[in-house]
């Protein structure tokens, strides 16, 4: 099955492109281009788990790696569950920011490294991706694989309270019930962050929220016309998605399946996935004139619920 892993990477990436879609941001189907997704695997053969049969793994018949450019999770640790992530999967979650050249991104869960190469990729030799992963082993894995990346620093540690300095934006790939404080100080203006937002099922939704330069610029001329530490959110979609350390309140999570299952019964008939009715980020406790707004409320901040027209 040997190919030329160039061109199979091109045709990968194109094929991304049209799965996720990738409909905004060109540059995230040249990074899934670039980079060579058998150096973050491990050696072949690899097990394959296909998108609709996820309960059958394939096993490689040999160490091509032309095999794992398809849209397929690629096992890591099978004894605890981890995989590389389906691609269409972060290519359609890539596509929703607004990555630029030359932009700082902190990314939470590094795993061995390969989104971390798409996102260095992505805002180019002038940005810089600080690369934070829980797990020590993985994270001198990702360390070794991501050498030929000057742009990326690798960090063994909590995502949670790492402090990597302003940034543009935030990617976390595992689930809280709340984002940590530490990522809301963090954020520029105009910076986004997107984080698995699951229950106690592991479920959930991606929440992106972005911080508006509106709300910073008025803040200074009319200093009580807005809320400067709100942020604009919205749902872009369901996940499953293993837990986040340091990111799970009990109590919460059981408030967000009771929000979720609501959606869920008021989404169209047919609908897989519900509308999360969400427009707004609030930190602190929702205040107690605020109860028929908050449509999610867990440690540090709370969700409002979108108005209806």
């Amino acid at each position: 099955m040997t190919v030329d892993l160039a061109a199979r990477r091109a045709w990968y990436a194109q094929d991304l492109a049209l799965r996720a879609p990738i409909r905004r941001m060109p540059d995230v189907t040249k990074a899934f281009a670039a980079v060579p997704r058998e150096r973050f695997l491990g050696p072949g053969p690899w097990r394959l788990l296909p998108d609709m049969n996820p309960d059958l793994p394939f096993i490689t018949p040999d160490c091509d790696p032309a095999w794992v450019y398809h849209d397929v999770l690629v096992s890591i640790d099978v004894a605890r569950g981890l995989n590389n992530g389906m691609p269409s999967f972060w290519a359609k979650n890539f596509d929703h920011l607004d990555l630029k050249s030359g932009q700082r991104v902190l990314q939470v869960g590094a795993g061995t490294g390969y989104y971390s190469a798409v996102l260095a990729e992505i805002v180019g030799t002038t940005g810089h991706v600080t690369a934070v992963e829980f797990d020590e082993a993985l994270a001198e894995r990702a360390r070794d694989n991501l050498a030929p990346w000057d742009n990326i620093d690798v960090v063994a540690g909590d995502g949670r309270t790492h402090d990597a300095g302003e940034v543009d934006s935030i990617v976390v790939f595992a689930g809280s019930t709340h984002p940590s404080p530490l990522w809301l100080d963090r954020l520029k203006p105009g910076g986004q962050l997107l984080m698995p937002l699951t229950s106690t099922r592991w479920f959930g939704f991606l929440l992106l929220a972005t911080r508006s330069f509106e709300y910073e610029a008025s803040s200074i001329v009319l200093p009580d016309a807005r809320d400067t530490r709100r942020l604009d959110a919205r749902s872009i979609g369901g996940v499953g998605i293993f837990p986040c350390a340091g990111g799970r309140d009990e109590a919460a999570a059981a408030r967000l399946d009771v929000a979720i299952d609501q959606a869920l019964r008021e989404a169209p008939r047919g609908r897989a996935l519900p509308e999360i009715p969400i427009q707004t980020l609030h930190r602190g406790d929702p205040p107690a004139d605020a109860t028929d707004r908050v449509w999610y409320a867990a440690p540090g901040f709370w969700l409002e619920r979108k108005s209806k027209s």
